[in-house]
């Protein structure tokens, strides 16, 4: 389903390039939203330090873009936690996309230290640079984690409960300090309350590596599968290039009720974790009818995970026009294919 406002704005776009800042630009996400502005002639500056980004996002965009596309984007290496970093970085920038953090709810319970120093003493130097260089817009990664243990469904984003883990409190403390700079220094701001985003890109490797790109990979290498929990545990998994598109949408609204304002952004369905298995199961046996022997292990639930998660879209979609144009079957037969390729290439 293509978005009609979407399409509207990337030739606007095209036609009116702006400059645009990514932390965690060697990151998941960071790397997709890259490639979009990149594709979209846009000039892009982008921050990391590589603490959970990977060098090989980069170098994958540069090997696939034309060398023109490529001279419009500056790297800068370097800590979100470095305000002078973040000053640097932020200079005659129109949008600040604030994607740096130190993600995974497991993570922060295991380090809540250095999950504070990121995500809030580093979001903090963000948005205050950005405030000094009078940015048009501070967009930044919120989280779903914020509806804590608030148990009706879906999450409207008025309504949260209290954070399960460090990581949850952080996102919390985010949020706040953008809604206090919106009052006090007058700076724009949007924040993303993201929902189990995958894609391309997405590391399978590693402690905290989210439940798609790991199953995936595990499916293709023939280990184990495990389900925390029976399986029937859901989530409202959101594909990358819905998250691409809230994030330009956002950016560059020009209605003043939409800012300093937090949105949910997912796709608006519930997916158990037995579904999404069969998914994934289902592009594997595409070529290879042998992946049908496989069964997923069920073990113990995860420390701090809530057991339903489904949001509302309907804040985001009236205020700037966000759609989703990936359901999760069509996003997990994309994510196959491009690891599979992937896999092939190298």
């Amino acid at each position: 389903m293509s978005n009609k406002a979407y399409l509207k704005l990337k030739i606007s776009l095209k036609r009116s390039p702006k400059k645009w800042l990514i932390t965690g630009v060697a990151g998941f996400i960071g790397s997709n939203i890259l490639r979009e502005l990149l594709d979209l002639n846009q000039t892009v500056v982008g921050l990391d330090n590589f603490s959970t980004g990977h060098k090989r996002n980069l170098e994958e965009i540069k090997k696939n873009i034309s060398v023109d596309k490529w001279k419009n984007f500056n790297f800068i290496e370097g800590d979100i936690t470095d305000f002078n970093i973040c000053k640097r970085s932020t200079k005659n920038i129109d949008f600040t996309l604030h994607q740096a953090a130190l993600g995974s709810v497991p993570r922060s319970i295991k380090d809540p230290i250095n999950t504070n120093k990121s995500n809030i003493e580093g979001f903090l130097n963000m948005i205050y640079a950005s405030k000094e260089s009078k940015v048009k817009r501070f967009l930044y990664a919120a989280s779903s984690s914020t509806y804590g243990d608030h148990k009706a469904l879906p999450k409207k984003e008025n309504i949260i409960g209290n954070p399960l883990s460090p990581y949850a409190v952080t996102k919390r403390v985010n949020e706040m300090y953008a809604d206090v700079f919106g009052k006090v220094y007058g700076l724009n701001s949007v924040g993303l309350r993201y929902f189990n985003v995958f894609g391309p890109s997405q590391d399978p490797n590693g402690a905290y590596a989210a439940v798609v790109p790991k199953w995936i990979d595990a499916m293709h290498k023939g280990k184990a599968i495990y389900i925390n929990g029976d399986g029937k545990t859901s989530r409202d998994f959101c594909y990358i290039k819905n998250v691409i598109q809230a994030n330009l949408l956002a950016s560059t609204c020009k209605k003043t009720i939409s800012t300093n304002q937090v949105y949910n952004i997912a796709v608006g369905e519930k997916t158990s974790l037995n579904r999404l298995f069969k998914l994934i199961q289902k592009e594997f046996l595409i070529s290879d009818s042998r992946f049908k022997k496989v069964t997923p292990f069920y073990r113990d639930f995860r420390e701090g995970d809530i057991m339903h998660s489904l949001a509302d879209i309907s804040k985001a979609r009236k205020h700037f026009n966000y759609q989703p144009s990936y359901k999760i079957a069509e996003g997990i037969q994309e994510t196959v294919a491009w690891y599979l390729s992937t896999k092939r290439k190298n």
